[in-house]
Protein backbone atom coordinates (compact mmCIF):
# COMPACT_ATOMS: atom_id res chain seq x y z
CA UNK A 1 0.00 0.00 0.00
CA UNK A 2 1.27 3.46 -0.83
CA UNK A 3 0.43 6.44 1.39
CA UNK A 4 -0.60 9.32 -0.83
CA UNK A 5 -2.78 12.38 -1.22
CA UNK A 6 -5.94 12.65 -3.28
CA UNK A 7 -4.06 14.54 -6.00
CA UNK A 8 -1.42 11.89 -6.61
CA UNK A 9 -2.85 8.52 -5.65
CA UNK A 10 -4.52 6.04 -7.98
CA UNK A 11 -8.10 5.54 -6.85
CA UNK A 12 -9.95 2.34 -7.60
CA UNK A 13 -13.34 2.89 -9.26
CA UNK A 14 -15.10 0.95 -6.49
CA UNK A 15 -14.39 2.06 -2.92
CA UNK A 16 -15.46 1.35 0.64
CA UNK A 17 -18.09 3.80 1.86
CA UNK A 18 -16.56 6.00 4.58
CA UNK A 19 -18.34 7.20 7.68
CA UNK A 20 -19.68 10.80 7.40
CA UNK A 21 -17.37 11.75 10.28
CA UNK A 22 -13.86 10.30 10.10
CA UNK A 23 -10.26 11.02 10.84
CA UNK A 24 -8.50 13.06 8.17
CA UNK A 25 -5.44 10.85 8.53
CA UNK A 26 -7.53 7.73 7.98
CA UNK A 27 -9.01 9.28 4.87
CA UNK A 28 -5.57 9.78 3.33
CA UNK A 29 -3.96 6.50 4.37
CA UNK A 30 -6.71 3.88 4.23
CA UNK A 31 -6.10 1.06 1.72
CA UNK A 32 -9.59 1.75 0.36
CA UNK A 33 -8.53 5.23 -0.79
CA UNK A 34 -4.89 4.98 -1.83
CA UNK A 35 -3.79 1.88 -3.67
CA UNK A 36 -1.68 0.88 -6.63
CA UNK A 37 -4.18 -1.84 -7.45
CA UNK A 38 -7.24 -1.40 -9.68
CA UNK A 39 -8.80 -4.64 -8.49
CA UNK A 40 -12.30 -4.48 -7.06
CA UNK A 41 -12.63 -5.77 -3.51
CA UNK A 42 -15.68 -8.01 -3.09
CA UNK A 43 -16.94 -6.09 0.00
CA UNK A 44 -16.72 -2.59 -1.43
CA UNK A 45 -19.43 -0.12 -2.45
CA UNK A 46 -19.40 2.83 -4.86
CA UNK A 47 -17.75 6.06 -3.69
CA UNK A 48 -20.39 8.31 -2.12
CA UNK A 49 -21.22 11.65 -3.60
CA UNK A 50 -19.45 13.95 -1.11
CA UNK A 51 -21.20 17.30 -1.32
CA UNK A 52 -19.97 19.53 1.47
CA UNK A 53 -17.02 18.17 3.45
CA UNK A 54 -15.63 20.47 6.14
CA UNK A 55 -13.13 20.15 8.96
CA UNK A 56 -14.76 19.59 12.34
CA UNK A 57 -12.49 20.57 15.24
CA UNK A 58 -13.05 18.83 18.57
CA UNK A 59 -11.62 18.73 22.10
CA UNK A 60 -10.31 15.16 22.42
CA UNK A 61 -9.62 13.13 25.57
CA UNK A 62 -6.29 11.48 24.77
CA UNK A 63 -4.95 10.15 28.05
CA UNK A 64 -6.01 9.70 31.67
CA UNK A 65 -4.09 12.40 33.58
CA UNK A 66 -2.06 11.92 36.72
CA UNK A 67 -2.57 15.11 38.69
CA UNK A 68 -3.19 18.20 36.59
CA UNK A 69 -4.24 17.47 32.97
CA UNK A 70 -1.46 18.29 30.50
CA UNK A 71 -2.27 20.22 27.28
CA UNK A 72 -1.19 18.35 24.16
CA UNK A 73 -0.88 15.09 26.09
CA UNK A 74 -4.09 14.43 28.00
CA UNK A 75 -6.21 16.91 26.04
CA UNK A 76 -5.73 17.83 22.37
CA UNK A 77 -7.60 19.66 19.62
CA UNK A 78 -8.11 17.48 16.53
CA UNK A 79 -9.93 17.95 13.24
CA UNK A 80 -12.11 15.30 11.65
CA UNK A 81 -14.13 15.52 8.46
CA UNK A 82 -17.89 15.89 8.44
CA UNK A 83 -20.23 15.98 5.45
CA UNK A 84 -22.77 18.75 6.03
CA UNK A 85 -24.94 17.29 3.26
CA UNK A 86 -25.02 13.78 4.69
CA UNK A 87 -28.24 11.82 5.05
CA UNK A 88 -29.40 12.16 8.65
CA UNK A 89 -30.71 9.26 10.74
CA UNK A 90 -34.48 9.06 11.16
CA UNK A 91 -35.49 11.57 13.81
CA UNK A 92 -32.01 13.11 13.76
CA UNK A 93 -30.42 16.55 13.55
CA UNK A 94 -27.26 18.16 12.26
CA UNK A 95 -26.36 20.99 14.63
CA UNK A 96 -23.79 23.75 14.89
CA UNK A 97 -22.44 23.88 18.44
CA UNK A 98 -22.51 27.47 19.72
CA UNK A 99 -21.64 27.27 23.44
CA UNK A 100 -20.29 24.52 25.69
CA UNK A 101 -20.24 24.45 29.48
CA UNK A 102 -17.06 23.96 31.53
CA UNK A 103 -17.89 22.54 34.98
CA UNK A 104 -15.69 21.17 37.79
CA UNK A 105 -17.34 17.73 37.78
CA UNK A 106 -15.88 17.12 34.31
CA UNK A 107 -12.45 16.56 35.87
CA UNK A 108 -13.87 13.46 37.58
CA UNK A 109 -14.82 12.03 34.18
CA UNK A 110 -11.18 12.09 33.06
CA UNK A 111 -10.53 8.67 34.57
CA UNK A 112 -9.97 5.04 33.62
CA UNK A 113 -13.10 3.10 32.59
CA UNK A 114 -12.83 0.74 35.57
CA UNK A 115 -12.93 3.61 38.10
CA UNK A 116 -16.54 3.94 39.23
CA UNK A 117 -18.33 7.21 39.97
CA UNK A 118 -21.74 8.84 39.63
CA UNK A 119 -21.08 9.96 36.04
CA UNK A 120 -19.52 7.88 33.24
CA UNK A 121 -15.88 8.41 32.24
CA UNK A 122 -14.94 10.20 29.04
CA UNK A 123 -13.97 7.82 26.22
CA UNK A 124 -10.32 7.88 25.20
CA UNK A 125 -9.77 9.15 21.68
CA UNK A 126 -13.20 10.77 21.52
CA UNK A 127 -14.47 14.32 22.15
CA UNK A 128 -15.06 15.40 25.71
CA UNK A 129 -18.79 15.88 26.27
CA UNK A 130 -20.68 18.59 28.10
CA UNK A 131 -23.97 20.47 28.24
CA UNK A 132 -24.27 22.71 25.21
CA UNK A 133 -26.32 25.26 23.32
CA UNK A 134 -26.67 24.35 19.66
CA UNK A 135 -28.35 25.68 16.53
CA UNK A 136 -30.13 23.37 14.11
CA UNK A 137 -28.49 23.27 10.66
CA UNK A 138 -30.51 20.41 9.18
CA UNK A 139 -33.47 18.48 10.58
CA UNK A 140 -34.98 15.07 9.92
CA UNK A 141 -37.60 15.32 12.66
CA UNK A 142 -40.85 17.19 13.23
CA UNK A 143 -39.70 18.20 16.73
CA UNK A 144 -37.19 20.85 15.63
CA UNK A 145 -36.62 22.95 12.53
CA UNK A 146 -33.63 24.63 10.93
CA UNK A 147 -32.57 27.68 12.96
CA UNK A 148 -33.98 26.49 16.31
CA UNK A 149 -31.76 27.22 19.32
CA UNK A 150 -31.59 24.20 21.63
CA UNK A 151 -30.03 23.32 24.97
CA UNK A 152 -28.81 19.81 25.75
CA UNK A 153 -29.74 18.31 29.11
CA UNK A 154 -27.25 15.45 28.74
CA UNK A 155 -23.61 15.85 27.65
CA UNK A 156 -22.85 16.08 23.93
CA UNK A 157 -19.45 16.40 22.18
CA UNK A 158 -17.34 19.56 22.33
CA UNK A 159 -16.87 20.01 18.60
CA UNK A 160 -17.94 22.42 15.87
CA UNK A 161 -20.70 20.26 14.35
CA UNK A 162 -22.58 17.25 15.72
CA UNK A 163 -25.14 14.77 14.47
CA UNK A 164 -27.82 13.95 17.05
CA UNK A 165 -29.76 10.71 16.72
CA UNK A 166 -33.27 10.12 18.03
CA UNK A 167 -31.95 8.89 21.41
CA UNK A 168 -29.93 12.08 21.91
CA UNK A 169 -32.95 14.20 20.99
CA UNK A 170 -34.78 12.82 24.02
CA UNK A 171 -32.42 14.93 26.18
CA UNK A 172 -32.58 18.09 24.04
CA UNK A 173 -35.10 20.91 24.33
CA UNK A 174 -35.82 24.20 22.64
CA UNK A 175 -34.82 27.19 24.76
CA UNK A 176 -37.88 28.88 26.27
CA UNK A 177 -36.77 32.48 26.73
CA UNK A 178 -39.78 34.77 27.25
CA UNK A 179 -37.64 37.58 28.70
CA UNK A 180 -35.11 37.50 25.80
CA UNK A 181 -32.22 36.85 28.18
CA UNK A 182 -28.65 36.09 27.13
CA UNK A 183 -28.83 32.45 25.88
CA UNK A 184 -25.62 31.64 27.76
CA UNK A 185 -27.61 31.91 31.00
CA UNK A 186 -29.14 28.54 30.08
CA UNK A 187 -25.74 26.92 30.70
CA UNK A 188 -25.24 28.82 33.96
CA UNK A 189 -27.79 30.44 36.24
CA UNK A 190 -30.70 28.94 34.28
CA UNK A 191 -28.90 25.67 33.57
CA UNK A 192 -27.40 22.85 35.60
CA UNK A 193 -25.25 25.08 37.90
CA UNK A 194 -28.21 27.30 38.72
CA UNK A 195 -30.49 24.37 39.46
CA UNK A 196 -27.70 22.84 41.56
CA UNK A 197 -27.49 26.01 43.65
CA UNK A 198 -31.24 26.46 43.98
CA UNK A 199 -32.22 22.88 44.86
CA UNK A 200 -29.39 22.21 47.31
CA UNK A 201 -29.70 25.55 49.11
CA UNK A 202 -33.38 25.00 49.86
CA UNK A 203 -33.47 21.21 50.16
CA UNK A 204 -30.35 20.70 52.29
CA UNK A 205 -29.61 24.16 53.66
CA UNK A 206 -33.12 24.70 55.07
CA UNK A 207 -32.31 28.42 55.47
CA UNK A 208 -33.87 30.51 58.21
CA UNK A 209 -33.92 34.29 58.34
CA UNK A 210 -31.16 35.65 60.56
CA UNK A 211 -28.78 32.71 60.09
CA UNK A 212 -25.23 33.02 58.76
CA UNK A 213 -23.97 31.16 55.69
CA UNK A 214 -20.39 30.77 54.49
CA UNK A 215 -19.85 29.98 50.78
CA UNK A 216 -16.53 28.87 49.31
CA UNK A 217 -15.79 29.61 45.63
CA UNK A 218 -18.34 32.38 46.08
CA UNK A 219 -17.84 34.05 42.69
CA UNK A 220 -18.26 30.80 40.74
CA UNK A 221 -21.34 29.70 38.82
CA UNK A 222 -22.93 28.01 41.84
CA UNK A 223 -21.53 30.15 44.65
CA UNK A 224 -22.67 33.50 43.30
CA UNK A 225 -26.25 32.28 42.98
CA UNK A 226 -26.30 30.65 46.43
CA UNK A 227 -25.14 33.94 47.93
CA UNK A 228 -27.88 35.93 46.22
CA UNK A 229 -30.53 33.41 47.25
CA UNK A 230 -29.27 33.61 50.84
CA UNK A 231 -29.53 37.42 50.82
CA UNK A 232 -33.03 37.09 49.36
CA UNK A 233 -33.97 34.88 52.35
CA UNK A 234 -32.54 37.30 54.93
CA UNK A 235 -29.30 35.51 55.84
CA UNK A 236 -25.91 37.04 56.62
CA UNK A 237 -23.62 35.97 53.76
CA UNK A 238 -19.84 35.45 53.87
CA UNK A 239 -17.89 34.34 50.80
CA UNK A 240 -14.36 33.22 50.02
CA UNK A 241 -12.68 33.90 46.66
CA UNK A 242 -9.22 33.70 45.13
CA UNK A 243 -8.42 37.32 44.29
CA UNK A 244 -9.32 40.86 45.31
CA UNK A 245 -11.26 41.62 42.12
CA UNK A 246 -13.62 38.75 42.86
CA UNK A 247 -13.87 39.87 46.48
CA UNK A 248 -14.88 43.34 45.36
CA UNK A 249 -17.48 41.79 43.04
CA UNK A 250 -19.24 39.63 45.63
CA UNK A 251 -19.44 42.50 48.12
CA UNK A 252 -20.35 45.39 45.82
CA UNK A 253 -22.23 43.69 42.97
CA UNK A 254 -23.81 40.71 44.72
CA UNK A 255 -24.24 42.43 48.11
CA UNK A 256 -22.55 39.77 50.23
CA UNK A 257 -22.14 41.07 53.78
CA UNK A 258 -18.44 40.20 53.85
CA UNK A 259 -15.78 37.97 52.37
CA UNK A 260 -12.08 37.20 52.18
CA UNK A 261 -9.33 36.24 49.76
CA UNK A 262 -8.20 32.78 50.85
CA UNK A 263 -4.83 33.32 49.15
CA UNK A 264 -3.97 36.22 51.45
CA UNK A 265 -5.82 35.28 54.66
CA UNK A 266 -6.16 31.90 56.32
CA UNK A 267 -9.78 30.69 56.28
CA UNK A 268 -9.83 29.93 60.02
CA UNK A 269 -8.63 33.45 60.86
CA UNK A 270 -11.04 35.03 58.38
CA UNK A 271 -14.06 33.19 59.78
CA UNK A 272 -13.10 34.06 63.35
CA UNK A 273 -12.99 37.71 62.27
CA UNK A 274 -16.10 37.78 60.05
CA UNK A 275 -18.35 35.35 61.96
CA UNK A 276 -17.53 35.72 65.68
CA UNK A 277 -20.88 34.10 66.53
CA UNK A 278 -20.28 31.15 64.21
CA UNK A 279 -21.95 29.98 61.00
CA UNK A 280 -25.11 27.93 60.52
CA UNK A 281 -24.69 26.79 56.91
CA UNK A 282 -21.55 26.05 54.94
CA UNK A 283 -21.89 25.74 51.16
CA UNK A 284 -18.92 23.55 50.26
CA UNK A 285 -17.30 23.92 46.84
CA UNK A 286 -13.58 23.76 47.67
CA UNK A 287 -12.69 21.24 50.40
CA UNK A 288 -9.35 21.07 52.18
CA UNK A 289 -8.42 23.89 54.53
CA UNK A 290 -11.70 25.75 53.95
CA UNK A 291 -13.80 22.74 54.96
CA UNK A 292 -11.72 22.27 58.10
CA UNK A 293 -12.10 25.94 59.02
CA UNK A 294 -15.84 25.83 58.40
CA UNK A 295 -16.29 22.82 60.70
CA UNK A 296 -14.48 24.71 63.45
CA UNK A 297 -16.80 27.70 62.95
CA UNK A 298 -20.08 25.76 62.69
CA UNK A 299 -22.78 26.29 65.28
CA UNK A 300 -24.69 23.38 66.81
CA UNK A 301 -27.08 21.71 64.36
CA UNK A 302 -25.38 23.41 61.42
CA UNK A 303 -25.72 22.12 57.86
CA UNK A 304 -22.92 21.49 55.37
CA UNK A 305 -24.10 21.37 51.74
CA UNK A 306 -21.40 19.29 50.02
CA UNK A 307 -21.53 20.37 46.38
CA UNK A 308 -17.87 19.80 45.46
CA UNK A 309 -14.25 19.94 46.61
CA UNK A 310 -12.37 21.36 43.65
CA UNK A 311 -9.12 21.88 45.55
CA UNK A 312 -8.76 18.09 45.77
CA UNK A 313 -9.71 17.07 42.22
CA UNK A 314 -6.19 17.19 40.80
CA UNK A 315 -4.37 16.14 43.98
CA UNK A 316 -2.68 12.75 44.02
CA UNK A 317 -3.74 10.48 46.93
CA UNK A 318 -0.73 11.39 49.06
CA UNK A 319 -1.29 15.11 48.41
CA UNK A 320 -4.90 15.32 49.57
CA UNK A 321 -5.69 17.54 52.54
CA UNK A 322 -6.48 15.53 55.70
CA UNK A 323 -9.56 16.82 57.53
CA UNK A 324 -8.63 16.52 61.21
CA UNK A 325 -11.72 17.80 63.00
CA UNK A 326 -14.56 15.57 61.81
CA UNK A 327 -15.46 14.87 65.45
CA UNK A 328 -17.29 18.22 65.28
CA UNK A 329 -19.95 16.33 63.31
CA UNK A 330 -20.79 14.41 66.48
CA UNK A 331 -20.20 17.07 69.12
CA UNK A 332 -22.10 19.79 67.25
CA UNK A 333 -24.74 17.41 65.79
CA UNK A 334 -23.95 18.60 62.28
CA UNK A 335 -25.52 17.46 59.03
CA UNK A 336 -23.07 16.96 56.15
CA UNK A 337 -24.88 15.93 53.00
CA UNK A 338 -23.73 15.39 49.46
CA UNK A 339 -26.08 15.27 46.49
CA UNK A 340 -26.38 14.96 42.73
CA UNK A 341 -28.57 17.55 41.03
CA UNK A 342 -30.41 14.80 39.14
CA UNK A 343 -31.62 13.16 42.38
CA UNK A 344 -35.42 13.05 42.41
CA UNK A 345 -35.76 15.33 45.45
CA UNK A 346 -33.21 17.83 44.12
CA UNK A 347 -33.24 19.26 40.59
CA UNK A 348 -36.44 17.62 39.28
CA UNK A 349 -38.38 18.78 42.33
CA UNK A 350 -37.27 22.41 41.99
CA UNK A 351 -36.99 22.91 38.20
CA UNK A 352 -40.27 24.75 37.65
CA UNK A 353 -39.81 27.24 40.49
CA UNK A 354 -36.13 27.78 39.61
CA UNK A 355 -36.93 28.63 35.98
CA UNK A 356 -39.97 30.80 36.62
CA UNK A 357 -38.54 32.90 39.44
CA UNK A 358 -34.95 33.21 38.31
CA UNK A 359 -35.78 34.17 34.72
CA UNK A 360 -37.94 36.97 36.12
CA UNK A 361 -35.31 38.13 38.62
CA UNK A 362 -32.55 38.14 36.01
CA UNK A 363 -34.73 40.16 33.64
CA UNK A 364 -35.44 42.68 36.42
CA UNK A 365 -31.77 42.94 37.34
CA UNK A 366 -32.37 41.93 40.96
CA UNK A 367 -30.17 38.85 40.43
CA UNK A 368 -26.89 38.82 38.50
CA UNK A 369 -24.94 36.07 36.76
CA UNK A 370 -21.29 36.75 35.94
CA UNK A 371 -19.87 34.74 33.03
CA UNK A 372 -16.31 33.88 31.96
CA UNK A 373 -16.14 33.24 28.20
CA UNK A 374 -13.38 31.42 26.33
CA UNK A 375 -13.66 32.29 22.63
CA UNK A 376 -12.83 29.67 20.00
CA UNK A 377 -12.43 25.90 20.15
CA UNK A 378 -8.68 26.31 19.60
CA UNK A 379 -8.59 27.84 23.11
CA UNK A 380 -10.77 25.16 24.70
CA UNK A 381 -7.97 23.45 26.61
CA UNK A 382 -6.82 26.69 28.21
CA UNK A 383 -10.39 27.58 29.13
CA UNK A 384 -11.06 24.18 30.68
CA UNK A 385 -7.85 24.17 32.72
CA UNK A 386 -8.45 27.79 33.73
CA UNK A 387 -11.78 26.74 35.22
CA UNK A 388 -10.07 24.00 37.25
CA UNK A 389 -7.39 26.45 38.42
CA UNK A 390 -9.94 29.12 39.41
CA UNK A 391 -8.90 31.60 36.71
CA UNK A 392 -12.49 31.96 35.52
CA UNK A 393 -14.59 34.80 36.92
CA UNK A 394 -18.12 33.46 37.03
CA UNK A 395 -19.65 30.67 34.94
CA UNK A 396 -17.02 29.18 32.60
CA UNK A 397 -18.32 28.84 29.04
CA UNK A 398 -16.66 27.97 25.73
CA UNK A 399 -17.89 29.98 22.74
CA UNK A 400 -17.45 27.64 19.79
CA UNK A 401 -19.21 29.84 17.23
CA UNK A 402 -20.58 33.38 17.07
CA UNK A 403 -24.35 33.11 17.42
CA UNK A 404 -24.87 36.44 15.65
CA UNK A 405 -23.12 35.11 12.53
CA UNK A 406 -24.80 31.71 12.41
Amino acid sequence: MSICRWSVCTISPVLTRPSPIRSSLHLLTSPSYCSNSHKTHPDTQPLPNIHNMVQNKALIFKKVPSGWPKPGQDLVIESRDIDLDQKLPDGGLLVKNIYGSFDPYMRGRMRAPEAKSYSPPFELGKPITTLSIVKVVKSNTDKFKQGDLLVTRAPTPIEEYSVFDEKTLATVQKIENPYKLDPKYFLGALGMPGLTAWSSFYEIGQPKKGETIFISAASGAVGQLVGQLAKHEGLTVIGSVGDDKKLDFIKKELNFDSGFNYKTEKPAEALARLAPNGIDIYYENVGGEQLEAALDAMNNFGRVIACGMISQYNAKPDERYPIRNLMHTVAKRLTIRGFIVGDANMGPKHTKEHQEKLQKWLSEGTFKAQQSITVGIDNAIDGFLGMLEGRNFGKAILQIADLEKE
